[in-house]
């Protein structure tokens, strides 16, 4: 409080969506085409074509099997609420139980992951990218976190692991493509507000306020 206000501070830890940015290979590159141009007309618009998983996205169960619940579909209570980062920043590749005892991580958490991937950038992709093992996905979903944040555009070991991804999606809400660099360890509330469209994921806007 300073004079009777409160003092916050706001974090966009959302990737910015341009046509050069990082992608997960075999995806599809967003594309922003301008369709409509001032002083030619009256407006400037454009047309943005992107994949559902672009950059900082929420996944679903629909991204694994077919008749299951959609972006749309995820809990609103999900994207919104007290949240805390963990910086996992010495772990060099493989998340496991034991890098997470630590924190004490209660039911209906929200808690974010840092670890050096967020160091390392989005400047091109990360072959070696930081990821889960299943013991550690194990004791989140035990644990029972709600919403789960990471800071790459997957959370699951390169062409495998599989069961992870699976694991996580069907027990929490996931969102991936965090940037977390430069965001200390701590207490802060989580607001991510992912697009309304029915399909198996969805980019979204995540933003952090410290108090």
């Amino acid at each position: 409080m300073n004079g009777g206000f409160i003092l916050r501070q706001f974090f966009d830890v959302s990737l910015p969506i341009t046509e050069e940015m990082v992608i997960y290979p075999g995806k599809p590159g967003p594309s922003i085409k301008r369709y409509s141009s001032v002083p030619r007309d009256k407006v400037n618009e454009s047309i943005l074509t992107m994949g559902s998983h672009t950059g900082t996205h929420v996944e679903s169960r629909l991204h694994l099997r077919n008749g299951r619940e959609s972006a749309a579909d995820l809990p609103l209570d999900h994207f919104f609420g007290k949240c805390r980062v963990f910086d996992l920043a010495l772990v060099e590749s493989e998340i496991h139980k034991q890098d997470l005892e630590e924190f004490e991580i209660g039911p209906e958490e929200i808690v974010l992951l840092k670890t050096r991937n967020s160091a390392l950038g989005y400047v091109k992709f990360l072959e070696n990218y930081v990821h889960l093992k299943m013991d550690a996905a194990e004791y989140l979903v035990n644990a029972g976190v709600k919403t789960l944040g990471f800071d790459y555009l997957s959370i699951k070991k390169p062409e495998g692991d599989d069961e992870v991804r699976e694991l996580l999606i069907n027990n929490t809400t996931l969102f991936l493509g965090l940037n977390l660099a430069g965001i200390p360890e701590g207490e802060y509330t989580f607001i991510g507000l992912p697009l309304r469209i029915d399909t198996d994921g969805a980019p979204a806007r995540v933003i952090l306020v410290k108090e």
